[in-house]
């Protein structure tokens, strides 16, 4: 391989591993803080808190990870089967194909349309009524955000994977 190919190779393959790590690190901290902290918090609180969150979350910080990942992914995925790299390029694809059904596909079937749920909900002032709103939420939508943290870190693997297979295919 011309040493133009590695240089683009490694530029493409390093973006997407960023990206990726990005944006399992992202879901996994939901799940080991952020909803374990609100799930502690007092539930009138929680709901407001997680109101603020969702109507911030869509920002130009977020998007390049979730959004950028996957098509970074499929082109890093183009190039290496372009390059000649098939066991590299398969990892990669299998990466983007992980992450849009683990966590893309989940997030606008399950996640966003939660969270649209409780942008309308009016935060009660009867704190059982608040319970109700906010057990109805959080569980599921952890539940389902655990999904996404499992299978972007498993994107990430496997762009690992694909480095890594980059690697062995250019050792003397």
């Amino acid at each position: 391989m011309h040493r133009t190919s590695t240089i683009i190779t490694g530029i493409l393959a390093a973006t997407t591993l960023v990206l990726a790590g990005a944006i399992a690190g992202f879901f996994y901290a939901y799940s080991v803080s952020v909803m374990r902290g609100l799930d502690a918090a007092d539930p009138q609180h929680a709901i407001a808190a997680m109101q603020g969150i969702n109507a911030t979350i869509r920002n130009a910080a977020f998007a390049p990870a979730f959004f950028g990942m996957p098509a970074m992914a499929a082109l890093t995925g183009l190039f290496l089967f372009m390059t000649r790299q098939r066991p590299a390029a398969v990892a990669m694809v299998l990466a983007v194909v992980v992450y849009l059904l683990g966590a893309l596909v989940p997030t606008f079937a399950v996640n966003v349309p939660l969270n649209d749920a409780l942008a309308k909900a009016i935060t009660p002032a009867d704190a059982q009524e608040a319970v109700a709103i906010w057990s109805s939420y959080s569980a599921p939508w952890t539940w389902w955000n655990h999904l996404r943290m499992a299978f972007s870190t498993a994107s990430l693997l496997l762009v690992g994977l694909a480095i890594f297979l980059c690697g062995l295919r250019h050792r003397p």
